[in-house]
């Protein structure tokens, strides 16, 4: 069976790009984006990996530390990483693992055999300080990711954390947000929600977003 949501992601320790990482001592404190790509040399993921390392300050901004993975070894990573900082012009300033052995792309069932039965999906992980796995998107390999959905997702997923709320359908950042049924007590209400809300309906309660 494959990991779900809530599931702890599992640790390993494998070489990459910048040396040996250790994921969860690696990781730290902050959220991760753990994302696959099926080799090095890829058009659609050289476009992707420029994109993500374009994104550092938002990453940053988030408490966001990105981590690449491809089947090939790292020196193919290090000649990869040239080509992609040439074409995309920015500087790769995360990590690829070097997953030649398919150890992470299995313990993470990155390999799907309709697929291929040796190249990893294009699958997506946001991993919590908890190290909790909280979102996964598995691509096909033609289509590229959307980053801007990356960044959404992880802005309502610490939202959600940092203030007991839900978002809404295309929610992003600033909008109004949704308060969950599991908040029912008039005082926790008033508490919780200072700016109000309103009800159209009984289950539906909208509230501005707590933070802005």
């Amino acid at each position: 069976m494959g990991l779900r949501l809530g599931d702890t992601a599992p640790d390993f320790e494998q070489e990459s790009s910048t040396g040996t990482i250790r994921f969860h001592e690696w990781a730290g404190d902050s959220w991760v984006v753990l994302f696959s790509h099926p080799a090095d040399f890829t058009p659609v993921c050289t476009t992707e990996l420029g994109l993500t390392a374009k994104l550092k300050p938002e990453f940053d901004r988030r408490n966001v530390k990105a981590i690449a993975l491809s089947v090939d070894p790292a020196d193919k990573h290090q000649s990869w990483i040239r080509d992609i900082e040439e074409t995309q012009q920015t500087v790769v300033g995360f990590p690829i693992i070097a997953d030649a052995d398919r150890k992470v792309s299995t313990l993470y069932d990155m390999i799907h055999p309709n697929q291929s039965e040796t190249a990893t999906v294009r699958s997506l992980f946001i991993v919590d300080p908890k190290k909790k796995v909280r979102l996964m998107i598995t691509y096909p390999m033609s289509t590229g990711r959307n980053f801007d959905e990356v960044l959404r997702v992880i802005d309502a997923l610490q939202l959600a954390d940092g203030y007991t709320v839900a978002t809404p359908g295309n929610w992003k950042d600033g909008d109004d947000v949704i308060i969950p049924l599991s908040v029912q007590d008039e005082e926790m209400l008033k508490q919780k929600y200072p700016k109000g809300y309103a009800s159209p309906k009984p289950y539906l309660r909208i509230t501005p977003q707590p933070n802005k």
